[in-house]
């Protein structure tokens, strides 16, 4: 699953009452700000991202500078224009996305909106996204969830969620490799090897597959 949300770069320069360095180019203080907009093109904090490196020109004593909290705010004195790239890091292995970005004098304050990709995320990254925005496995969810409410079912995918949790470590391996080896193409799952994690999407588990996962809590006894 690809997710897309829209990332937001503002940009404050104004000039500052130092000495030029170049004649004819005053100095100047500047600030970035990121922000992600949700479906309204409303400005929300950036909390999908856990840091943002902004790498800026050689020339500058601390080139490379870190934040870790929305809105990543990046504050510099200088008297020129230059390109700087800013990398974006989730949670995820591999989760950077980098944006480049053109610092200019040319007006007091201005914007630029760019596209972010994040490729098959977490159920915590998940969470963070749906605050500006559905997924576009959430519709897919929704037709399943309603699908299965016309017809009358042997188990309960509320239920089989809660039992889940129950199941011992030993149990609990048997379910992921059932669902491995019985899974279909829309079957959304997560699987972190470093970080020992394992997630599914259960309503878009295949229906003879969710009878099966059912059918093992019934037998361990932790639901009913």
């Amino acid at each position: 699953m690809i997710v897309e949300r829209k990332i937001k770069i503002v940009t404050e320069q104004h000039n500052i009452n130092k000495p030029a360095q170049i004649e004819g180019f005053p100095m100047k203080e500047w600030t970035v700000e990121i922000y992600i907009l949700d479906q309204e093109g409303k400005e929300k904090p950036a909390r999908c991202f856990t840091k943002a490196v902004y790498n800026l020109h050689p020339s500058f004593e601390n080139p490379v500078q870190t934040f870790n909290e929305p809105p990543f705010k990046c504050t510099n004195e200088g008297w020129g224009e230059f390109e700087m790239s800013i990398d974006l890091y989730t949670t995820e292995k591999g989760g950077k996305s980098t944006i480049i970005h053109d610092l200019n004098f040319a007006a007091p304050q201005y914007e630029a909106v760019h596209t972010v990709s994040f490729k098959n995320p977490s159920q915590a990254l998940q969470a963070l996204l749906r605050e500006t925005g559905p997924l576009p496995s959430d519709e897919e969810r929704k037709m399943k969830k309603a699908d299965g409410s016309k017809k009358k079912k042997s188990f309960d995918v509320e239920k089989m969620a809660d039992g889940l949790v129950k199941l011992s470590e030993d149990d609990l391996l048997q379910v992921v490799q059932m669902i491995h080896d019985h899974k279909d193409e829309s079957t959304y799952i997560q699987n972190n090897l470093d970080a020992g994690e394992f997630s599914v999407d259960l309503y878009t588990m295949p229906e003879p597959l969710m009878k099966m996962v059912w059918d093992f809590l019934v037998k361990n006894q932790v639901v009913s």
